[in-house]
């Protein structure tokens, strides 16, 4: 399962939040998110743990949960292609009018004053 971990401190490093996710159980993976410009810890991570079970047990004890002073926020992690259109879904191909002569756009006549 995936988990999102905000509200982190920024002193934090991977380590840190692996070592914190262990206590309940296997972690496949602890990433803290970095700003590519300024190479400083954003605030949230992402933590991969694959047993659902244990999963659900560090995000109901670590949610809310005030960690060298911050509260932190942890829930399930959302895919980030969660609201997009369906991809079974058929794109229809752009087709050009054949029939239309091309004008010049001229504007709207809003706001004209003669």
């Amino acid at each position: 399962m995936d988990i999102y971990v905000g509200s982190i401190p920024f002193k934090w490093k991977d380590a840190r939040l692996k070592e914190i996710f262990e206590v309940y159980g296997e972690v496949t993976s602890a990433k803290i998110v970095i700003d590519k410009i300024t190479r400083q810890n954003k605030g949230f991570a992402f933590v991969q743990m694959p047993n659902d079970a244990e999963a659900q047990l560090a995000i109901e004890s670590l949610n809310g949960a005030e960690i060298d002073e911050r509260k932190i926020v942890v829930n399930e992690s959302i895919p980030n292609n969660a609201g997009s259109l369906d991809k079974n879904k058929k794109k229809k191909p752009f087709v050009k009018p054949e029939n239309k002569e091309w004008k010049p756009f001229r504007g709207n006549n809003k706001g004209r004053r003669d």
